[in-house]
């Protein structure tokens, strides 16, 4: 499919200089996830204590989400917030007495913003109050909680446990706050460097049997690590006994007796934790009993957090491991409080149909960093627990042999998509993504079958397609470890069913080789004949990796662009000598196009690290057909990069991507992640950047925490969005294209 280009560049200036749509027309559009299923970390889940089948999910980056029995999925309760600190939730309280009451503390990190959310319709709309302590659920400690609790017999009334500075109270529904000063550790104040942050109040618990009984465990460094206020939080003491001072008490929960079981820590995790203990403490008798579970000898130890107490039986407790890389994570039961446990780990089955793409290797495994533990008040048979890429279920908790789990997921999509790509033909759309490598994806609406495999890296950093024969892609990325231990290249001729390693030659940078990192950026000719790699010295090969040459002309860790029409041209922008370097024998060697119209100073379409878009866009089906984002404008090119016309006016383009022409158009449709007349969003324009319309609302904004946007090369309208923390989003407009 060949787009139609206008042939004059007369016509193009015009264009250029004319004045955009304003930002108030809007094209309406359907948008929804492509199905994955999970995929994230999600630190916690809530069951409503007041109404069966109503339950709350928090994610790190992604927003809330509240389990409707009634549709039988998750629905995201974040999807119409703006400001991208708010899509890391850092504690949520269903309300103990009505269910339609719901808060959310919500904040990133320590110097983002923070607020505390709440909802009298279940999260369908929100009431937000900034807060003046910070938050983090993005870093260190994320599972731990939960932070924020309601008196159940006061509900206007709030506690909350921060990081950094003490225990805050609300008497007012969460309308105001103040700082509790009577608590005994007032927090150690914001760390001065980057990326550190503290425990703090790790958890509050009201008794729910004795009004102004409330218990509050402390993750910093001290002596004390529990503290109990008889009097509803007006004075507190330190409480005596428990663990050793080294370990930290992350999680809690109380029983119908009284009872708290609490889990705890060497570190506040979910990295670094290695030790860990279970405890009981009978605030009546004040009483201490370490209930660990046993380990097994050849067993990491790990540390304890997820924690669970069933409601018809405060015998029947839960806890798991955290950070046990060996064998693995694992959730033990007790039926006894603790003196004897069943680990579950060992006779547990899982079925992933749902989501396949959890069996990386042939099972399924049973999961890792179990941060959250819940059991359903209203059905013990119903339990579930978190993981870092997935939420499992079982309605067999209570039942002595094999128990079933399963993914339980619909709905959720908590996942960080580094890029994307939508070929020109198979698979609509082939992903990469972190944690998890990517996809293709040949039904939107299904979970893939496989992750990206031979080889399996992490995150996959770059994919490309061969524009006249879409089934080649390539793809480059990166492990876990500071340097890749196989190949970091891969390439398919198959549409990404199938991958095969690409190994490079070393050049003699040794590990700084950004090959042995997985940064280094591959590139297919339109043919899918020549492969091109952004190692230090840029090499291409022309038989699948069997022999290597040098590319003469082309700088070093500059990312090439393949014409999509024409095997013989690639591109890449040299920042030193300010100009459009080109190819015209397949990559063998480059040299500088006149250049005309483009800026002298071409920095600002310098990519920033791995995860970023490829500023330099060559146009399906249109041979020598170029758009350039410099900056936050946009240029074209339509004779191979000789001469640039400036496309964009007044719009502030931080990411765009090329898809088929509206019918009649003379130029493919542009899509963008920008800011026009004051407003951020997706925007797209089909007359080549002279007007553009916003296609996203005000209730489909994901935190604008986006990093990638495309158009479909074979479906005008459609528009895929990378997000970082709510998965891969799709929309068609909704009158159809």
């Amino acid at each position: 499919m060949a787009f139609a280009l206008a042939a004059a560049f007369g016509g193009l200036v015009s264009a250029a200089a004319a004045t955009p749509v304003p930002v108030q027309s809007v094209v309406a559009y359907r948008w929804a996830n492509v199905t994955v299923g999970g995929g994230g970390f999600a630190p916690g889940i809530v069951f409503s204590p007041v109404e069966r089948g109503l339950a709350y999910l928090r994610t790190d980056m992604g927003g809330a989400y509240r389990w409707d029995a009634g549709l039988g999925r998750w629905l995201p309760l974040q999807d119409s917030e703006a400001v991208s600190s708010y899509m890391g939730v850092e504690s949520i309280a269903a309300d103990p007495v009505d269910p339609d009451i719901v808060y959310l503390a919500a904040g990133m990190a320590t110097r983002l913003p923070a607020a505390i959310f709440r909802s009298a319709d279940r999260g369908a709309h929100w009431t937000r109050v900034p807060v003046p302590f910070a938050m983090g659920g993005n870093e260190d400690g994320r599972g731990l909680g939960e932070r924020l609790a309601i008196d159940p017999h006061r509900p206007a009334t709030l506690l909350y446990g921060s990081r950094h500075d003490g225990m805050w109270r609300s008497d007012t529904s969460g309308a105001t706050w103040r700082k509790i000063a009577a608590f005994p550790l007032p927090g150690l104040g914001k760390p001065d460097r980057p990326r550190q942050t503290h425990g703090g109040v790790s958890f509050i618990m009201f008794d729910p049997a004795r009004p102004g009984h409330i218990l509050a465990g402390s993750a910093d460094p001290g002596a004390h690590h529990l503290f109990r206020s008889t009097d509803g939080g007006a004075s507190w003491l330190a409480v005596a006994g428990g663990p050793a001072a080294a370990l930290l008490p992350v999680k809690a929960a109380i029983g119908g007796d009284g009872i708290l079981t609490i889990t705890y820590c060497d570190a506040i995790g979910p990295n670094g934790i290695t030790q860990g203990a279970v405890w009981r403490f009978d605030p009546t008798s004040g009483a201490w009993r370490d209930v660990t579970p046993p380990r097994a000898g050849d067993a990491q130890p790990g540390g304890y957090m997820g924690v669970a107490v069933s409601a018809q039986d405060p015998r029947v407790i839960a806890v798991a491991t955290v950070n046990r890389y060996r064998p693995g994570d694992t959730v033990w039961r007790s039926a006894d409080g603790g003196r004897s446990w069943s680990e579950l780990r060992r006779r547990s089955t899982r079925d992933v149909s749902t989501s396949p793409f959890l069996d990386f290797a042939g099972k399924a495994d049973f999961g890792h960093w179990i941060a959250g533990l819940a059991i359903d008040p209203f059905d013990a048979d119903h339990a579930a627990y978190v993981t870092g890429a997935t939420l499992y279920a079982t309605t067999g908790f209570g039942r002595d042999g094999t128990m079933a789990w399963a993914p339980w997921t619909k709905g959720i999509e908590q996942t960080a998509v580094i890029t994307l790509v939508s070929p020109t033909g198979g698979a609509p759309l082939v992903s990469g993504f972190g944690d998890i490598g990517g996809f293709r994806h040949d039904d939107l609406t299904t979970s893939p079958p496989r992750v990206h495999l031979n080889p399996f890296l992490t995150n996959t950093n770059t994919l490309d397609y061969a524009g006249s024969a879409p089934n080649v892609l390539v793809r480059s990325g990166n492990t876990h470890a500071p340097l890749v231990p196989g190949a970091s290249l891969a390439w398919s001729d198959d549409g990404a069913v199938r991958w095969h390693p690409l190994a490079v030659p070393a050049d003699g940078s040794g590990d700084t080789a950004p090959e042995r990192s997985g940064n280094a950026a591959i590139t297919v000719s339109a043919d899918g004949g020549t492969f091109l790699v952004e190692t230090t010295r840029p090499i291409l090969t022309r038989d699948r990796g069997r022999s290597w040459t040098a590319v003469r002309g082309l700088p070093s860790r500059v990312r090439a662009t393949a014409d999509k029409a024409d095997a013989r041209r690639f591109y890449a922008i040299d920042f030193a000598a300010g100009r459009l370097v080109r190819s015209d024998d397949g990559g063998a060697s480059f040299h500088p196009t006149a250049s005309i119209g483009l800026p002298a100073d071409l920095s600002g379409a310098r990519a920033s690290g791995r995860e970023a878009a490829n500023p330099l866009v060559a146009v399906p089906g249109r041979a020598g057909s170029l758009w350039l984002l410099i900056g936050q404008d946009l240029y074209r090119s339509t004779d191979f990069g000789e001469r640039w016309v400036r496309a964009t006016r007044d719009v502030a383009i931080r990411r765009y991507g090329l898809g088929r022409g509206a019918p009649g158009s003379a130029w493919p449709a542009l899509y963008a992640i920008a800011r026009i007349g004051g407003v951020d969003g997706v925007f797209r324009s089909i007359d080549g950047g002279a007007g553009w319309r916003r296609i996203n609302d005000d209730a489909h904004q994901w935190g604008l925490r986006l990093r990638m946007i495309s158009g479909d090369p074979r479906r005008f309208g459609r528009v895929y969005v990378a997000s970082d923390g709510r998965g891969i989003l799709y929309g068609d407009p909704q009158d159809g294209p």
